[in-house]
């Protein structure tokens, strides 16, 4: 079975049967991939596959970031993490379930059950807890048959979580110097080339990977190399007595681990639990033009180990908020838009923040830089931002801020000298200059896209924080991108958008939408900075722009894919803005046209981008099914999607490209852009209104 949120009666009790009871019985939904350690674009592994023993975990690019778990009753031994090369027989998985901050199995070994819960404590509301790299993994066992049985438990994990390829050298230590009631043990680089690389399909080779053994009666850990630790557990459930000091060596040679042994003693039918603690210091995080930033939690903590110290001492608290947060999200998710929407929810909530990475800030505030995963590994992309966008302006408009202040700072510079928005700032996680198109021109730049990206996106924060404050920060470059978007926006000359894989296209009428909606927009900001004549300027002009654009882009039952070629189509998505920020704009034919239209030309799989291809983006058909004005329209758009995610061949964590008959992804996969499938919620005024508001009391300003 497999599960991605709380149980059917929970969900009863918190939005009514009714919405439950419209579900097909007993469907489940299967995560092509799923998320285990989710904490930023480096310390991110996930499932491969449906059955947690039948391969390695993986990093989201798919190298192997190895985890082996067993579990030993009355001596004998079973697996439930980690193929069959761990040792001991697979315990049989009976469950499996995705919910936004944490991933749980269950397994039967023998004669107890025993329940994993890896869980990334990525709570909104709280940007110091958020910003830690920690994942907690909890173990409860407890007995099936009545009877009292001894159990221990085994852990490990590779030293590939240090390094970029396995044939690099590591070392390792144990700590000297503590957290009270914990040991801690770490690997890391021979070499420790600090910020030393960039690029697309790269792990970390810098910082250390730490685990974090609570000390409990019976538990302990060693560094070893993966024989003995495995083979030594299997054959006798203990762990060598010192740890291996053959170091530095490769990665690969014997595989050193982090072995840890959990004596339960004798489990009965009460639960039994022990936890450990698997975090990552990447000692410096981004460099953003040649000055290096630290991870949001340094500003609390002077030491690694003092904020895991802090990390453990509040496991049971943080749990608990996890829990909480979890089953409010979906609760609210399936009241939008229904169980299916939940799901996808559930899934997309952790790669969106596992996608960027938060640090402090030049400014001192909080400075969230995405990675484009399996596009081109560009760093702080405004087109990435502007889709995941929804999801921030729901539950952290600090982080939304946080995304486009590094972009103002460097399009204010000398560095940047264009008239328009850029569209990156460099390769993860170097963010010292746009290199995307750099040194072929304006033709390969994104100036409608980008301007129109920026303006949105800050008016989203006004509309998340009741106010323009943020905006009139950097109203220069909003007054020069608006006149941009005005000059050039209603008919874009030939030239790339967001969806640059489908190439260069001039008289782009969605495009048109964007530039349109910006301009509605930025009156909005004139509006609330209390400039009315600017305001009924730019909400005029955009006003008789929406006029010319329905003219334009007229093609009978619905509005082509550009305004010189008949007989095209494509899908709207940036229509949406004008409802989510109450613009009124557009016709609301427009949208119901659209709507009825799109209905018509559905795949298997899903409704295509435009005419010209089979394939898809999953983030563009939620903003697209968010304009249906009913939730039969919604959940038709939307379910075809849950099928493609539910039965794609291709097992890689979630992908926002894809063909809408084959169900094959399309490279892209793991990005942060998955966070615009969050834009349903943000369409329920009073659900955007509670979140974003409980999001403000601990975000610094």
């Amino acid at each position: 079975m497999t599960l991605v949120h709380p149980s059917i009666m929970t969900l009863a009790i918190l939005v009514g049967a009714a919405t439950v009871l419209a579900v097909e019985p007993g469907a489940r939904f299967r995560p092509p991939a799923t998320p285990l350690v989710t904490v930023d674009p480096y310390m991110s592994a996930w499932s491969f596959s449906d059955r947690l023993t039948d391969e390695w975990p993986r990093h989201w690019t798919g190298a192997v970031h190895a985890m082996a778990g067993m579990v030993r009753v009355d001596g004998k031994t079973w697996r439930f993490m980690g193929p069959d090369a761990v040792g001991g027989a697979a315990a049989d998985q009976i469950d499996r379930t995705v919910r936004p901050t944490q991933t749980l199995y269950a397994f039967h070994a023998g004669p107890i059950e025993l329940r994993v819960t890896f869980t990334t404590p990525l709570l909104p509301d709280d940007l110091d807890l958020l910003s830690c790299p920690v994942t907690y993994v909890t173990f409860d066992v407890c007995s099936r048959d009545g009877k009292a049985h001894d159990v221990r438990l085994y852990f490990d994990a590779t030293a590939e979580w240090a390094v970029n390829e396995a044939k690099q050298e590591v070392t390792w230590d144990r700590m000297p110097e503590t957290p009270a009631g914990m040991s801690l043990l770490r690997f890391g680089s021979k070499d420790q080339p600090v910020l030393g690389s960039a690029g697309d399909n790269r792990r970390i080779d810098w910082g250390y990977f730490y685990v974090g053994v609570p000390d409990m009666p019976g538990s302990r850990a060693a560094i070893t190399s993966h024989t003995l630790g495995r083979e030594g557990f299997v054959s006798g459930g203990t762990l060598p007595k010192s740890d291996d000091n053959r170091k530095p060596r490769a990665a690969r040679d014997d595989w050193p681990v982090i072995a840890c042994c959990l004596g339960l003693g004798s489990v009965g039918e009460t639960m039994v639990s022990r936890h450990l603690l698997l975090a990552y210091d990447d000692v410096v995080s981004i460099m953003y033009m040649n000055n290096r930033l630290r991870g949001w939690w340094t500003r609390q903590r002077s030491t690694f180990q003092e904020m895991l110290s802090a990390r453990a001492q509040e496991y049971q608290a943080v749990r608990k908020r996890c829990d909480a947060f979890d089953t409010e999200l979906l609760a609210d998710a399936v009241k939008v838009g229904g169980r299916a929407y939940a799901d996808l929810v559930a899934l997309a909530y952790r790669q969106t923040l596992a996608g960027g990475k938060l640090v402090v800030g030049l400014d001192k505030t909080p400075w969230f830089f995405t990675k484009e995963c399996f596009s081109n590994g560009c760093i702080a992309t405004v087109d990435v931002a502007y889709p995941a966008s929804p999801f921030f302006a729901l539950l952290s408009p600090t982080m939304l801020r946080g995304m486009l202040t590094p972009v103002f700072e460097y399009a204010r510079s000398d560095a940047w000298p264009h008239p328009f928005a850029p569209h990156d700032l460099g390769t993860y996680p170097l963010a010292n200059g746009q290199v995307y198109g750099r040194n072929r021109g304006v033709r390969n730049q994104m100036p409608v896209e980008e301007c129109g990206n920026m303006i949105l996106m800050t008016a989203a924060v006004a509309k998340a924080e009741g106010n323009a404050e943020y905006a009139k920060r950097h109203w220069y470059l909003l007054v020069k991108w608006a006149n941009y978007l005005a000059a050039k926006g209603l008919d874009p000359e030939d030239q790339l958008c967001t969806d640059d894989f489908a190439g260069h296209l001039a008289h782009n009428a969605n495009l048109s939408l964007k530039a349109i909606n910006a301009l509605g927009a930025f009156g909005m900001l004139c509006e609330m900075l209390r400039d009315k004549t600017a305001a009924d300027r730019y909400k005029q002009l955009a006003k008789d722009m929406a006029g010319r654009w329905r003219t334009m882009a007229a093609d009978g039952d619905h509005y082509r894919l550009a305004f010189d070629k008949p007989g095209t189509w494509s899908q709207k998505y940036n229509l949406v803005w004008d409802r989510l920020l109450d613009l009124d704009l557009f016709d609301k034919r427009v949208a119901r046209e659209e709507i009825a239209f799109y209905l018509t030309h559905m795949n298997r799989y899903g409704l295509p981008l435009d005419n010209r291809k089979d394939y898809t983006k999953a983030d563009w058909v939620v903003w697209t099914a968010t304009l249906a004005e009913s939730r039969t329209d919604f959940e038709k758009l939307l379910a075809p999607m849950h099928r493609f995610f539910n039965e794609t061949p291709d097992r890689v964590p979630m992908t926002d490209w894809y063909d809408t008959k084959t169900a094959k992804a399309i490279h892209f996969r793991a990005r942060p852009v998955i966070g615009g499938i969050f834009i349903k919620l943000l369409s329920d005024a009073e659900i955007w209104r509670k979140w974003s508001r409980r999001a403000r009391p601990s975000n610094p300003q």
